[in-house]
């Protein structure tokens, strides 16, 4: 379930969000993080960076999937969020870049990109902890005014 903790800037929000991946960490070290692009969630990657160098904590095993992926872009690209991801979250991290996946926006997967992105977020036990960005329309993470926010991975039209 849940659990809506209203704060007073995103500074105060990311180290909230820090602090609660940290004890994830410690408690279940191979921990399921789901991360979003964006300008919303670099104070708490910042925060997180902070506490996983001053507090020595071991993330080799933390697996991360992010939420989306630009569909037709190479993700070696600077502007594919697989780049994204790899500059804001696993370098400041210093997480396994191999356990951190992004959806494959080949053109030639797409017909079963979002499932098979699904299927190895379920093979991995699901996603532990979750970050969401807030976009300048109201969309959260991804999800466009008048998306289902139960679906699963899939291709949307921006």
């Amino acid at each position: 379930m849940a659990e809506i903790i209203i704060v007073d800037n995103e500074d105060e929000a990311g180290e909230l969000y820090a602090r609660c991946v940290i004890d994830l960490v410690r408690n279940r070290p191979d921990a399921v993080l789901g991360l979003a692009t964006g300008s919303s969630p670099l104070a708490a990657y910042r925060h997180l960076a902070r506490h996983v160098r001053d507090e020595h904590i071991d993330v080799s095993r933390v697996r991360g999937f992010a939420l989306d992926e630009y569909a037709g872009l190479d993700p070696a690209t600077s502007q594919s969020y697989r780049s994204t991801i790899t500059r804001t979250v696993v370098q400041p991290l210093g997480l396994d870049p191999h356990l951190v996946h992004t959806p494959d926006g080949g053109t030639d997967t797409l017909a079963t990109a979002g499932r098979d992105y699904d299927r190895a977020i379920a093979d991995a036990g699901g996603v532990d902890i979750q970050i969401r960005g807030i976009g300048t329309d109201g969309h959260i993470g991804f999800n466009e005014p008048g998306s289902s926010l139960t679906s699963g991975t899939r291709i949307k039209t921006l």
